[in-house]
């Protein structure tokens, strides 16, 4: 495992493009593009003010840069440098914004959520989306690209309409039996739509591509309801994580469900491995250090390494009371993830929030837990393979496979906080992003060896 150089970044705003050949980021109000291999800087481009999101174009020509307080989106080619063009909400203002599948079309969310605006690159043409509900995930795509499914809400009511993304024209519109729609999530097979409602009410709607409604679920009542919820790859599981602390599994046969994981702040199963960060004793005797210690190796003392040590149990993990009395508490399942093979699901309990649990899909059991020092503030699975990046806002990134888990610690001068995650599409590199900069992580590939763990499942130390 290689570390390259750490590199200034503002907003954690870095993007590997979706054909893998380019990273993207910004500082400040410079967009900078590098080349992903050698990590030379391609191209650097300047925009009107502090940029506060970026996207790719499905086809990695063309990068979307927006400046929501201007009311502002600049976009620039790959291709043509000299190329770029800026489109400016004016007055209406701009909370949103988003490519279309296609590259070519920019849908623009206004303030207020008083309409989307669909601006097409190649006519300069414009069109309307009115309606368009302030929720949590209000708009989604098919995987192919040829369906948008927008949440509205309008005299009171929810509705999603279904829009063919290659004329903007309405294919179909009908009303959710919701009280407020808090998201709405294709299937990644394009065939299904996933609904749910706000937290207060627990209701899961799936409707098929024409507008039928094809099953309603409900775990209980009278209860704060739905977290989370995340498809798996194959579309055939619809994971639902609840404040009750539970993970739900639907079934893509009958809708019904089939499993439920709990939480509990005790593992008490001997056959589930726990994993425990602990500290590293320092190799170092107090004879070996100069006084006043060199600078890097003041750096190095600074920041102690850990290592993962398997709990014998039964296991308590650190939890965290909510307090009851405020909005959003803290608990419940508030992250889901699966793997790329949909053999794994990782799953965060706001209220264990030290702790990752990675369950077995095929067995549907409980596979390991993973208890770290701090809490979690992310993780994301291999594009490619069954591996597990997590990031706890210290200065090591924490990787977990099957065959075993390892904690890293970033390299370099000083303290690297890691407060996000971005892996390349091969899998073979992983961006760490801090607050002001960010560095790259360059992992083995099953040809040149593992990269971490051992064949029988001990964390190596």
């Amino acid at each position: 495992m290689n570390f390259s150089e750490s590199f200034k970044l503002s907003g954690l705003l870095c993007r590997f493009s979706p054909d893998g050949k380019y990273l993207a980021s910004c500082v400040q109000y410079r967009l900078v593009v590098r080349d992903v291999t050698t990590l030379q800087i391609l191209q650097l481009y300047t925009c009107l003010d502090q940029i506060q999101h970026i996207e790719w174009s499905a086809d990695s020509l063309f990068i979307l840069c927006a400046m929501y307080r201007r009311g502002i989106v600049q976009v620039w080619s790959l291709e043509q440098p000299e190329w770029h063009c800026k489109i400016d909400e004016g007055s209406a203002g701009l909370v949103a914004s988003c490519w279309s599948p296609d590259g070519r079309h920019i849908l623009n969310t206004t303030e207020f959520h008083l309409r989307i605006t669909v601006w097409s690159l190649c006519t300069k043409s414009v069109s309307y989306i009115k309606y368009p509900k302030a929720c949590q995930q209000g708009l989604t795509f098919t995987r192919d690209g040829r369906y948008l499914a927008l949440a509205e809400r309008r005299d009171c009511r929810d509705y999603v309409s279904i829009f063919v993304c290659s004329d903007w024209q309405l294919l179909r519109h009908f009303d959710t039996d919701t009280q407020d729609l808090t998201g709405i999530e294709w299937a990644p097979n394009g065939c299904v739509l996933a609904a749910w409602d706000t937290c207060l009410e627990y209701k899961v709607l799936l409707y098929s591509l024409d507008g039928r409604l094809l099953s309603a679920y409900c775990a209980y009542e009278w209860s704060l309801g739905i977290k989370s919820v995340a498809w798996s790859p194959s579309s055939q599981f619809l994971a639902i994580g609840s404040y009750d602390g539970k993970v739900r599994l639907l079934n893509h046969v009958t809708w019904k469900m089939i499993t439920e994981f709990g939480h509990p702040a005790a593992i008490n199963n001997p056959k589930t491995v726990v994993y425990k960060e602990a500290e590293k004793i320092s190799q170092l005797g107090l004879g070996h250090l100069s006084f006043p210690p060199l600078r890097a190796m003041a750096g190095a003392l600074s920041t102690s390494e850990s290592k993962y040590e398997i709990a014998s149990g039964p296991v308590s993990l650190q939890t965290l009371k909510p307090v009851a009395d405020r909005a959003n508490p803290r608990m419940g399942v508030g992250m889901l993830a699966f793997s790329s093979d949909s053999y794994f699901l990782a799953s965060r309990n706001d209220n264990v929030p030290n702790a990752v649990w990675i369950w077995d899909i095929q067995k549907l059991k409980l596979f390991v837990v993973l208890e770290h020092m701090s809490p979690v503030r992310s993780f994301q699975w291999d594009p490619r393979q069954p591996r597990l990046a997590i990031c706890t806002g210290g200065s090591k990134v924490y990787l977990w496979s099957p065959a075993g888990c390892v904690s890293v610690q970033v390299p370099g001068e000083g303290d690297f906080p890691v407060l996000g995650l971005c892996w390349h599409l091969s899998g073979d590199s992983l961006a760490l992003l801090g607050k002001d900069h960010f560095c790259l992580c360059f992992l083995e590939t099953k040809e040149r060896g593992t990269a971490y763990g051992q064949r029988d499942g001990m964390p190596r130390t």
